[in-house]
C-alpha cells in the first residue's frame, strides 16, 4: 500500500506540473466569467436596434416575395421587419436566409459596401472607419457569427467594432472595448477560445476534452493521495508551499475536482446525458408558415418592430414583437392575443405524446431548479408540462410564441446538476439572494485558484530540481 501511495502522489505530481498553469488559468478567469460573456448578437440585440415597421409601406405579400426568390428547399421561417430603410421579409430556407423589400418586391442577395455601412452606422449612431472584408473567422467571430461570413468590419471612434454581413446585412458581430477587455478576463481564456484552435471546431473539442480529462484525473489524485497521507499520518507532514498546498487541497480539493469535472460535460461527451425526449410537443406546436394564408396585413399595434408569420392548429397568426420579451398573437384578421391558447397547447402536447399521457401542468411564474437564467432570458411565465412516459420528459412552453424552449429527461436532469449545478452553481436560492452566489462562487474560486497557484510553485520547482540534476 506504501508503494500504491508513493505511485499515486508521484502521478500527481508531474500531472501537476505539466497541467497546472493551465488549472491555473481556468480558476483565474472563472471570476471573469461571473460577470463577462463572450460577445454575441442574439435575436434580442438585433431587435433592440431595429425600426419599428411602417405597415403603409407594405405593399408585396410574402407569397409574393418569396417567388421573386426563385429559391428551392422547405421554407422553415418567415419574418417582417425593416431593413435599410425599408420593410423587408426575411425567409430562412434550410440554413439559408433571404431579404426581400416588401414595398418593391426587390431580392437582396448581397449587400455592397455602401448598404452595410449604412447598417453599421445606424447601429452604432455614427460613421465608422471601414477596416477591411473578413472572409475567416477572427478572434470575435468565432461562435455563431462565422455562419454570416463574409462580413465588412468597420471601427469607430469609441473603440466599437462591428461586422456587418455582406449576405444577409445582419450585424453578425459587434463588440466594444468593455466586452473585447472582459472576454479576454473570462471566456476566452476559460474556453480556450483562442483563434489558431478554435477555427478547427473538431482539433478544439479534442484539446479540451483531452486537458478536461487530464484535469480530473490530476485532482482526483492530490485528493486521494491528501487524505491517504493526513488519514495514516493524522498531520500534514510539509512545510512552506507543499503544506499550504496540502491544505487548500484538503479543503477545497473536492471542489476542484468536481469544478474540472462538470467543465467536460461542457463539451458533452456523453450522449446518454444531452438526448432529449423521445416523444412529446417538441417541435409540433407550430408549424412552418403556408404564405398563401397571409394575403392582407392586419392592423399592428405602433412600434412592432418584428412580425413573426407562423401557423398554429393550421390556422394563421402574427407575433408581433415590440421589444425583447414582449410580444402579442394577432390573428389574419386582426384580432390580438396575449398569449396562444394554453388549452389547445396542453391539447396538442397531449396528442403529442401518444401513447403516453400527461402526468402534470402547471404554470411557472418565477424561475425553479430546472428552469433558471442568470440573466433572465428564459421567458416567464411558462407552461410546464410532464409526461408519464418511462423517461419522465418535461417540456417549458412559452405560451407567447408556441414554442417549447427547454425540456428534459430522467438522464439530461442528471446532466443539469452534474454539469449547470456543480460548474455554475445556477441554484435558484442562490440567484434569488444574490450576492449570495458571488460570495459564495467567490470563495470556491479563491480557494481553487490558490491550490493551483501553490502547485505551480511547486511544479516549477521539482522542474528545476529534475533539469538540474540532469
Amino acid at each position: 500500500m506504501r508503494n500504491v501511495r508513493k505511485l499515486v502522489l508521484l502521478c500527481h505530481q508531474w500531472l501537476g506540473t505539466a497541467f497546472c498553469l493551465l488549472f491555473c488559468l481556468w480558476f483565474l478567469s472563472g471570476f471573469g466569467m461571473m460577470y463577462w460573456d463572450y460577445p454575441e448578437v442574439g435575436a434580442a440585440e438585433r431587435l433592440q436596434h431595429d425600426q419599428p415597421i411602417d405597415p403603409d409601406r407594405v405593399v408585396m405579400s410574402p407569397d409574393e416575395a418569396f417567388g421573386a426568390l426563385d429559391v428551392k428547399g422547405r421554407l422553415i421561417q418567415a419574418r417582417l421587419m425593416m431593413q435599410l430603410g425599408h420593410p423587408a421579409y426575411r425567409f430562412r430556407v434550410g440554413r439559408r436566409s433571404y431579404l426581400v423589400f416588401a414595398d418593391d418586391g426587390l431580392p437582396i442577395t448581397e449587400f455592397p459596401r455602401e448598404a452595410t455601412s449604412r447598417i453599421a452606422t445606424a447601429w452604432v449612431g455614427q460613421p465608422g472607419e471601414f477596416v477591411g472584408v473578413v472572409g475567416e473567422p477572427d478572434q470575435w467571430t468565432l461562435g455563431g457569427a462565422r455562419a454570416l461570413l463574409p462580413a465588412d468590419k468597420y471601427s469607430f471612434r469609441n473603440g466599437d467594432e462591428i461586422y456587418v454581413s455582406q449576405r444577409t446585412g445582419e450585424v453578425a458581430q459587434f463588440t466594444t472595448r468593455a466586452s473585447r477587455l472582459g472576454a479576454w478576463l473570462g471566456p476566452i481564456p476559460h474556453w480556450l477560445y483562442f483563434t489558431p484552435l478554435r477555427a478547427n471546431g473538431r482539433l478544439w473539442t479534442r484539446v479540451v476534452d483531452w486537458l478536461s480529462g487530464m484535469g480530473v484525473v490530476a485532482s482526483l489524485l492530490g485528493l486521494v493521495g491528501g487524505l491517504w497521507i493526513y488519514a495514516s499520518s493524522k498531520r500534514i507532514p510539509y512545510s512552506g508551499q507543499k503544506r499550504w498546498h496540502m491544505i487548500f487541497g484538503l479543503i477545497f480539493g473536492l471542489i476542484a475536482c468536481a469544478w474540472v469535472f462538470s467543465g467536460l460535460l461542457s463539451m458533452e461527451p456523453f450522449d446518454a446525458l444531452t438526448q432529449g425526449p423521445e416523444t412529446g410537443p417538441m417541435g409540433l406546436l407550430r408549424d412552418a408558415p403556408d404564405l398563401t394564408a397571409f394575403q392582407n396585413l392586419p392592423p399592428i399595434p405602433q412600434g412592432v418592430k418584428e412580425l413573426e408569420l407562423t401557423m398554429f392548429e393550421g390556422k394563421p397568426f402574427y407575433i408581433a414583437t415590440e421589444f425583447p420579451g414582449h410580444s402579442i398573437v394577432i390573428a389574419v384578421d386582426g384580432s390580438p392575443t396575449p398569449e396562444f391558447d394554453r388549452a389547445r397547447l396542453i391539447e396538442m402536447a397531449a396528442s403529442a405524446a401518444d401513447p403516453y399521457h400527461i402526468a402534470e401542468v402547471r404554470n411557472v411564474d418565477r424561475y425553479e431548479s430546472y428552469y433558471i437564467a442568470r440573466h433572465g432570458e428564459l421567458p416567464l411565465p411558462a407552461l410546464f408540462i410532464r409526461l408519464d412516459d418511462p423517461q419522465r420528459s418535461t417540456f417549458y412552453i412559452d405560451p407567447k410564441t408556441a414554442r417549447v424552449v427547454a425540456s428534459y429527461t430522467t438522464a439530461s436532469r442528471w446532466n443539469r446538476w452534474l454539469y449547470h449545478g456543480l460548474h455554475s452553481w445556477n441554484f435558484p436560492w442562490l440567484y434569488r439572494y444574490r450576492p449570495a452566489w458571488d460570495i459564495l462562487v467567490i470563495l470556491f474560486l479563491a480557494g481553487g485558484s490558490l491550490l493551483c497557484i501553490t502547485g505551480v510553485v511547486i511544479g516549477w520547482r521539482f522542474l528545476r530540481r529534475k533539469l538540474t540534476f540532469q
